[in-house]
This record gives C-alpha cells, structure tokens and sequence, in this order.
C-alpha cells in the first residue's frame, strides 16, 4: 500500500496543469481554423491555470517533481509553442521565411527561459525575474493578436509589426533584464477598505475593454524589465541585457580585491 500510494500522482495540482495544457492546444487548433479571438483568450486561460496550479500544490502540500516537470512541459506549450503558432497563423504567412524565423525566435526564447529557470529555482533572487516570463510574454503576443481581431484589423496587412512584437517578447525572455515577479506581495494581510474599491475598479476597466486593456499592461510590464534594469546600474554591459549574468558573489569579492588594492 504505501509503495503504491508513494508511485501516485497528486490529482488537483497536475489536474489544473492539464486544464491549462488544454488551453494551449485548444488556441492552435482555434487558430488553424481562423478562430484567432478564441485562440488568444485561450492563451489567457491557460495563464489563470498557470497561476493556480503552483499555489494550489503549496496550499494543499501536494508538491512533486512529476508536478513540477510536467508544468514546465504544459508551460512550453501554452507559452511557447501556441502563442508562436497563433502569430503565425494570424499575421506572418505572408512574409515567408521571415514569418516562421519571427515565430521560432519565440518558440527558442520561451524554451531557453523555461529551461533557465528550472535551473535557477532556489537561486536566483524570488523577487524578480531574470528575463521576461513566458506567460507574460505570451499574453503580449496573445493581447496583440486579441486586440487586432476586436477592431477588424486584417493580421496580414501589419505583418511585420506581428513579427518585430513576436521576436522582441521571444528575445526579452532570454535576456538578463529584471522584471518584478510581486512575489513579496502580503496576500494574507490587512489593507485599508480603499484597496478593495480600487480592485473593484481595476475589474470593472478591464471588463470594459479587456483585449486593449490587457495589452497594454503586458506591454508597459515588458517594457519595464529594460528600465529597471537601466535605473540599477551605473554603466551598462553586456551581461546586463544578454549572456550570462554576473555572479553577485563573483562581484562582491571583485569589488573587495579593488578596495584592497587601492589601500595598497
């Protein structure tokens, strides 16, 4: 019996990571039938599911490395590979081989970012991101697609506008630019009774226009990684924007060689 119970899989968590699986294949087979509003909100489901999968496995104590593996692995389809082919079918057919190169960009950042993490957990600083998240990278391209199928734009017509937004979120997902994860947020805490109206407020802005709404905050959050990046350090350097990080201990005992050095 225990050995049994030790081979088993936790249902709920890895049941919210399916539903969010499924959300990443239901967007490409929306969009392979032109069906490219129900593809992009799919995108946004899977990103709900996505979010609640890890807090339900930490609430319940239902943590696994089966559950952790097999996120990852629904994360580079609804993340990675569905928003890339979604673009794709929506606007870059027309520009041919630069179409599907824009496409995979994304489809190789979003991969190179997952793998990064995973690599990285118990790491990195929790407060923040190295490089944009797959999901918010993919609510940027999905918001993109959402907002052009709410005002009748033709994806054709601006395919190269498509293909810069689809390599650029493909490309902030392998940087080294830090972008908040609001982490550090109390959500168990006490807040003043004006929090709760400025919530419903933000509900009722979003409900109002949720495409245009919903791309603009993924878009103002992508652009904030490379400013708060700029803002922290006083001479940019390559390993800033792309490449491999500088280690902070490798930097803390740099800094200490200099000061010993100019004592001398």
């Amino acid at each position: 019996m225990t050995d049994q119970k030790r081979r088993g899989i936790y249902l709920l968590p890895n049941l919210l990571t399916t539903a969010g699986l499924f959300s990443g294949f239901f967007a490409i087979v929306s969009s392979m039938n032109g069906r490219f509003e129900a593809a992009a909100v799919a995108i946004f489901v899977a990103m709900i599911f996505d979010g609640l999968d890890g807090r339900v496995a930490r609430m319940t104590n239902t943590q696994s490395e089966f559950g952790a593996e097999y996120d990852s692995m629904a994360d580079m389809v609804s993340f990675g590979v569905a928003p890339a082919l979604v673009a794709y079918n929506w606007g870059l057919t027309g520009l041919g081989k630069i179409g599907w190169l824009a496409a995979f960009i994304y489809v190789a950042g979003a991969a190179l970012r997952l793998a990064r993490f995973n690599t990285q957990i118990g790491i990195a600083d929790s407060r923040y991101f190295q490089g944009l998240a797959s999901p918010a990278a993919a609510a940027l391209v999905a918001g993109l697609i959402w907002v052009g199928v709410e005002y009748d734009i033709n994806g054709q017509d601006y395919g190269v506008i498509v293909a810069i937004v689809t390599g650029v979120a493909g490309l902030l997902m392998v940087s080294n630019f830090k972008y908040n994860s609001f982490k550090e947020l109390n959500l168990h805490g006490k807040v003043p009774f004006v929090a709760l109206l400025l919530i419903m407020l933000i509900f009722v802005v979003v409900a109002t226009e949720p495409a245009l709404v919903l791309f603009l905050v993924f878009a103002l959050y992508a652009l904030a990684g490379p400013i708060n990046t700029f803002r922290t350090v006083d001479k940019v350097r390559l390993e800033d924007v792309v490449g491999d990080a500088a280690d902070p201990h490798d930097v803390e005992e740099q800094c200490h060689r200099e000061n010993k050095t100019q004592d001398k």
